[in-house]
């Protein structure tokens, strides 16, 4: 930053920042004056008092009381160390934060739940950076004559599956209750119904954004399709989200579970599972998950301090039709059964992420093929007798509607929109494995997923998986060399040439 800051809002009225920030169709509340009489330069401490003043929600600052609390990131393990945060309680706090940092020539970084928030944080990512957390902002409706649902930036995928259940509707929700619809659809979507539906980026209909003048846009298909484009797929770097209006699915029930194994059988299962896949339809989605259960008291007698290979299933089929395609692995004879006919909303529960925030390492690879061979070398550094700290590691089944060819077919098929900026995986396989980060472990957490991931290496796809690559990456290492990545990188210096909004894998990087 060159020279003293000036004051970013003695030239701005509430009342345009509002304007800007909300919908046209709504009344903005009454402005106050402009700041005509503001000292021209001031210290960036007393520019961020102004920017309190006039936000709905609240800004602290290194040495604040909220200070740490706000700055946590949901992975407890990532320390963030932002100039300032803005925890958001309106709209209009997001353009009035976006404007402010742009005048005082800071960053704003967008972060809802703070999930896969290593990148962002990583070596002194956010000293220059206004930390704006969106959490609060939880505003959701569901429409079910349309299927349509819009959120707010803050809102949970346990948020929306309790919102549509009512109505019979169900989303391409993620494995988890917790985590942000907003980060997650905008960096594709990965959910136990895709290899059916597609990523939940490619059923995204309208987003509402603030960019990095401070103006509020709200694009589709038809308004700003380029940066539409860009949004759905391409993560959080063109602008900060303030709503998604994505459809639902009439999916009144679904066959699913888990089938556990003793670990020591490890190699058996996966091979059974991964030539079970290939044979599979695309109404089944399925994982096949090598899982160390902590000893912990709040865990059932039978899960706590045990370890398992497991199989986790959704079908979307009728139940006899379910049975007989899970027979080959039900022949296996599993230790427990927990398969069985059930609403969607249950599928939060199924991959037994922890209920809350915890400190973890972990990293993930996106494979082209899964022979015999790679699944050896998964359980030589995950298996029975493997030296790994590795809590879980597991590969999910990708292919049907997750490829970038059946995602055309897809939209074609059901009216939607072109698929976005990655509209499919390139890849058939999606591992992911992490494990507990506190002092006494991390050292060897990190040393066992280098081995894991070193081992699977000969079979990497060509590209990665955004949502599940916790380290600082390039962007041709997601977007791969055919165009996609030039393209986005126009469209990110046609609405931010300076860089003012920082996503967590930026794609001039």
């Amino acid at each position: 930053m060159k020279g003293p800051p000036v004051n970013p809002l003695a030239s701005e009225t509430v009342a345009a920042e509002t304007a800007a920030a909300t919908d046209p169709t709504t009344t903005a509340p009454s402005a106050a004056p402009a700041e005509s009489a503001a000292p021209a330069a001031m210290s960036l401490r007393e520019s961020f008092a102004i920017l309190a003043e006039r936000l709905d929600g609240r800004l602290s600052l290194p040495g604040d009381p909220d200070y740490d609390a706000d700055r946590l990131a949901w992975n407890l393990a990532v320390d963030q160390h932002p100039a300032a945060v803005v925890v958001a309680a309106s709209v209009a706090d997001v353009a009035r934060t976006v404007r402010a940092a742009r005048e005082l020539g800071l960053a704003v970084a967008p972060q809802a739940t703070g999930h896969n928030a290593g990148p962002l944080a990583e070596g002194r990512g956010l000293a220059d950076a206004v930390l704006l957390r969106t959490h609060e902002l939880r505003a959701i409706e569901v429409r079910p004559t349309q299927r349509i649902a819009r959120v707010e930036p803050g809102v949970l995928w346990g948020d929306v599956v309790a919102a549509a259940a009512p109505h019979g509707l169900a989303a391409l929700a993620g494995s988890s209750h917790d985590v942000g619809v907003v980060g997650y659809t905008l960096g594709g979507g990965v959910s136990f119904l895709g290899r059916a539906h597609g990523l939940a980026a490619n059923h995204v209909t309208a987003v509402e954004l603030v960019t990095a003048d401070g103006e509020f846009r709200r694009v589709d298909a038809q308004h700003d399709p380029e940066l539409f484009w860009a949004v759905r797929g391409g993560g959080g770097d063109f602008g900060i989200v303030t709503a998604l209006e994505f459809a639902l699915f009439e999916i009144e029930q679904v066959v699913a579970g888990a089938l556990f194994f003793p670990i020591e059988r490890t190699e058996e299962v996966l091979q059974a599972w991964a030539e079970w896949t290939r044979s599979v339809p695309d109404t089944v989605t399925s994982v096949g998950r090598v899982l160390r259960f902590p000893p912990m008291p709040e865990l059932p007698p039978f899960l706590s301090g045990k370890s398992f290979v497991l199989v986790e299933a959704v079908i979307q089929e009728e139940p006899a039709r379910a049975d007989a395609l899970l027979a080959p692995l039900r022949a296996l004879e599993p230790a427990m059964d927990t398969v069985h006919p059930q609403a969607p909303a249950e599928l939060l529960q199924l991959h037994m992420d922890p209920p809350g925030p915890t400190p973890g390492h972990g990293d993930g690879m996106m494979l082209a093929e899964l022979p015999a061979e790679a699944v050896r070398a998964f359980v030589a550094a995950v298996g029975p007798g493997a030296d790994t700290a590795l809590l879980s590691a597991e590969i999910r089944h990708l292919g049907g509607a997750f490829s970038p060819s059946a995602a055309l077919e897809v939209a074609a098929d059901r009216g939607l929109p072109i698929p976005g900026a990655v509209g499919g995986l390139e890849a058939e396989y999606l591992v992911y494995a992490v494990g507990i980060a506190v002092p006494e472990t991390l050292q060897a957490v990190v040393a066992s997923l280098g081995r894991l991931l070193s081992r699977i290496e000969p079979w990497r796809a060509s590209v990665e998986y955004l949502n599940f690559a916790e380290r600082q990456t390039t962007g041709s290492r997601f977007f791969g060399d055919d165009g996609r990545l030039a393209r986005l990188r126009a469209v990110k210096q046609a609405v931010d040439p300076t860089g003012v909004i920082r996503s967590n894998h930026p794609v001039g990087r």
